[in-house]
């Protein structure tokens, strides 16, 4: 049993009509909301692109992928940035959480002229037995070996971990891993021309959470309260049995390396 699995201590108990009328007052403020995002989403698709110049070069499935050959013929790409460097056991739970959310959206997207792809660190090899082993089918590539991470400012070479901060979400920053997750998107035009619209990162990719979003409508919410790392109760999916417990102390844990064929370092 989760340790944050607490007795909840609920509000007060009232008539029907009083409840109406608490949830209508709620209501309001939840509409408020949802055009507050409308308009945010509006703003965020007038934000400045830039161009990207350089030729990025990944590993796939059947072999080599560009940048281009990731919009598989559609104007605008979306990539995760999974946390799965080079030698780990296995890729972060967190991003695994994350990416159980992926195969269900991905043909809605295809048909909107988007198709989402996934970048990882990790060799193509260990990015292949481990999306088998969690029964995932969206398209994964690897860049290991290649600048793409690190000008996204996703994975951190060891001298800037040594520094004490790395440069993520846009700051100089305390960080637990050699990864990060993260979120860029990308539009390509007629003439093949691609531009970086949108990246976001940390609690920025809360909204790709669909569970999540059910949590935070429960009596209980997300139950993190407490834990020194809120996503400490996440598990692989196949990962959770009767044995299952959180420790409210356990701070974010990157997954070990296995093996030594691969370097963490920087290929660039």
């Amino acid at each position: 049993m989760s340790s944050s699995m607490t007795e909840l201590a609920h509000p007060k108990v009232v008539s029907q009509s009083e409840w109406i009328d608490a949830r209508k007052e709620f209501l309001a403020k939840e509409k408020e909301f949802t055009r507050l995002r409308d308009e945010l989403s509006r703003q965020r698709r007038e934000l400045p692109w830039e161009k990207v110049d350089k030729e990025y070069v990944f590993e796939g499935p059947s072999g080599k992928e560009t940048l281009a050959s990731l919009f598989n013929g559609r104007s605008q790409l979306v990539v995760y940035h999974f946390m799965f460097g080079p030698g780990w056991s296995a890729g972060c739970p967190s991003c695994s959480y994350l990416a159980d959310h992926f195969d269900g959206p991905s043909i809605h997207l295809a048909n909107r002229d988007v198709t989402l792809a996934v970048v990882s660190r990790a060799p193509m090899a260990e990015i292949a037995a481990f999306k088998k082993r969690m029964g995932w089918r969206f398209h994964w590539v690897s860049s290991f070996g290649s600048d793409f991470n690190y000008d996204y400012h996703v994975s951190f070479t060891a001298e800037e971990r040594g520094k004490g901060k790395v440069y993520y979400n846009y700051e100089l920053t305390e960080f637990p891993s050699e990864e990060g997750p993260g979120l860029s998107v990308f539009k390509k035009d007629a003439s093949g021309d691609i531009f970086h619209t949108y990246s976001s990162y940390a609690r920025g990719l809360d909204i790709f959470v669909g569970a999540y979003n059910f949590l935070d409508h429960m009596p209980k919410g997300r139950d993190e309260e407490g834990l020194a790392f809120s996503m400490a109760w996440v598990r692989h999916h196949d990962r959770y049995d009767q044995g299952y417990f959180v420790d409210p102390t356990q701070s974010y844990v990157q997954p070990e390396k296995v093996g030594g064929c691969c370097s963490g370092e920087h290929h660039g």
